[in-house]
């Protein structure tokens, strides 16, 4: 029988083909694009448009294959993709690492193929696994790590621990899924194996924090604040769009670029925000 592997993430879905493809097999990987772990989920099975309305938000402006991202058409179409998956008589492999993304990823998955619960095995991976000694995660306190920081060669070793889940845990599994999207948080720890709800307000405090009274690089904050301990791994593009809304309700300074990282500073917001 075949088998199709699901991971969070383009990076990780890449890395795994490179991987599976050094090791002479030929399996589909699907990629499902979106960093759960963040912005509205009440709804989010039932209509693309709660994802995309708030990544159109995040990431106002981006771009792909030179023009402007269309983000409704790209959560219809993972919409689509998720539902053919359930649909199929493949065997699924879940990829995923201890990070909130990947966490809630297996769950919407256990969610949608709970129906199914025989075809669906998974491979858990963890700091143990990261063998890479500088890579950042290392120096995190909750160790989280997501799919997309391991090598082809860590993941082609893993493919032989490729193990079911059982039809107790997929129903877990599901259910917490459904608690998340009630609960609807602005963003979503995973501490202890459990979930938790939290606010965008968590991360402004950090910015403002770090924020001081003269310029500095925008970049130089983000790269703090992504390997803080927030109970979710932090993505540049959702730092930059807090950076943005700051901005906007007068509560920092940014000078340059704010769609981008080149050249773009930040300094806490004074009197004024003239140089």
């Amino acid at each position: 029988m075949s088998t199709i592997h699901l991971t969070n993430g383009d990076v990780a879905a890449d890395s795994l083909r490179t991987a599976l493809q050094q090791a002479g097999r030929d399996d589909p990987v699907q990629a499902l694009r979106d960093d759960l772990a963040v912005g509205p989920l009440r709804g989010a099975d039932d209509t693309p448009e709660v994802r995309a309305e708030f990544w159109q938000r995040v990431m106002d402006g981006a771009q792909r294959d030179g023009a402007p991202r269309n983000f409704l058409r790209e959560f219809s179409e993972q919409a689509a993709a998720l539902e053919q998956v359930a649909a199929a008589d493949t065997q699924v492999v879940v990829w995923h690492g201890d990070s909130a993304a990947d966490q809630l990823t297996l769950r919407r998955v256990c969610y949608h193929l709970r129906n199914s619960p025989q075809r669906l095995n998974e491979v858990r991976l963890s700091i143990r696994d990261l063998t890479d000694p500088g890579a950042a995660a290392h120096s995190r306190v909750d160790r989280a790590t997501s799919v997309g920081m391991f090598a082809p060669a860590v993941l082609q070793a893993r493919l032989a621990d490729v193990a079911p889940i059982s039809v107790l845990r997929i129903s877990r599994l599901a259910l917490e899924w459904q608690e998340v999207k009630q609960a609807n948080g602005e963003t979503r720890r995973w501490r202890d194996n459990t979930f938790t709800s939290g606010t965008f307000g968590d991360l402004d405090a950090l910015i403002l924090e770090h924020a001081s009274d003269a310029w500095q690089p925008a970049a130089r904050i983000a790269a703090q604040l992504m390997v803080t301990e927030l109970g979710f791994l932090v993505s540049d593009s959702l730092v930059l769009w807090r950076f943005r809304e700051l901005a906007a309700g007068g509560r920092v300074c940014l000078r340059g670029n704010a769609s981008a990282w080149h050249a773009l500073e930040l300094r806490a917001a004074l009197s004024t925000c003239s140089s």
